[in-house]
């Protein structure tokens, strides 16, 4: 009975499993693509949900609502960028002080810590009451969502924005406006944090303001999992967005997995550090401890 329980949650946890997917694409695009290290996303996911939840409740439309969470995250994702490369503050102090100042926007836009958004009262998108309908419309927002960031960093401008985040000097010297280059890419990652956030909202059917609380160790893990699964399939942007999608919808089955076990539920923030901080030392150590020495020929002796 016990694992027909746990098999019965599995829809759930990859319906989760995939909202916070889209936030880690958008992680994706400032650590891997910009190699920024951004900490705005603990805000600007509760800016999106705040935003979102709070139209709704005033009688907006669902799409309409996401819309502007979009656009209030692309908002807190400039003001990061600006931070970083206007007044030139390193990019992590940048996301630290943006985070704070959400703190009290989101407060404020909600007036309150939390906003019930219950889907008996508001026509929302998803809902965990209908949990295989929540699936197909997540899984096509996907496809639309990696369809649209393959055609734009397909682009010039987008292809000038990873130039940015693989060699900054290189992209400079080639008349490349880096800082520019920059806030576009924190501005989009941000947006589609929140974007994730107003789904999360109605899927979860409140905005609470400590709900953003650790969305970047999740966002990292969903990053760094896939990227382990997709390792041996190529280098392709494609497979790479797929990779962060699928890692997000393994860390929550792992998520259910440990509660399903009994295991204590308050050391899961500390058991996804704990999973980051190793994945992220995998290939230092590789190159440390299991890399093969390099022979010396006779002729290079």
């Amino acid at each position: 009975m016990d694992f027909l329980n746990w098999l019965g949650a599995m829809p759930g946890a990859a319906a989760q499993g995939m909202i916070w997917g889209i936030m880690a694409i958008g992680v994706y695009i400032t650590f891997k693509i910009l190699d920024l290290a951004d900490l705005t996303v603990d805000g600007s996911m509760v800016t999106g949900m705040a935003t979102c939840a709070m139209l709704m409740a005033a009688g907006w439309n669902v799409w309409p609502a996401m819309l502007v969470a979009f656009i209030a995250g692309m908002l807190a994702g400039l003001v990061t960028g600006l931070f970083h490369t206007v007044m030139g503050i390193p990019a992590i102090l940048s996301g630290i002080l943006t985070q704070l100042i959400l703190w009290s926007v989101n407060l404020k836009i909600m007036g309150k810590a939390n906003q019930a958004l219950p889907a008996r009262n508001f026509d929302v998108l998803l809902t965990q009451l209908r949990k295989y309908e929540a699936l197909v419309y997540l899984f096509l927002i996907v496809v639309v969502l990696i369809a649209l960031l393959y055609w734009f960093f397909g682009t010039r401008y987008g292809m000038s924005i990873r130039a940015t985040g693989c060699n900054e000097k290189m992209s400079r010297a080639q008349g490349i406006n880096t800082n520019k280059n920059k806030v576009v890419g924190l501005a989009l990652s941000n947006g589609i944090v929140a974007f994730a956030g107003s789904l999360l909202a109605q899927y979860s059917g409140k905005a609470d303001i400590s709900d953003g609380r650790g969305a970047i160790v999740i966002g990292l893990a969903a990053v760094i999992i896939g990227e382990a699964i997709v390792s041996r399939m190529g280098q392709n942007f494609v497979i790479r967005l797929i990779g962060v999608m699928l890692g997000g919808i393994v860390y929550y089955i792992v998520y259910q997995t440990v509660i399903f076990l009994g295991l204590d539920t308050d050391l899961l923030k500390m058991l996804s550090a704990i999973v980051v901080a190793i994945f992220l030392a995998v290939p230092n150590l590789k190159r440390t401890y299991f890399a093969k020495p390099v022979k010396r020929t006779k002729e290079a002796a």
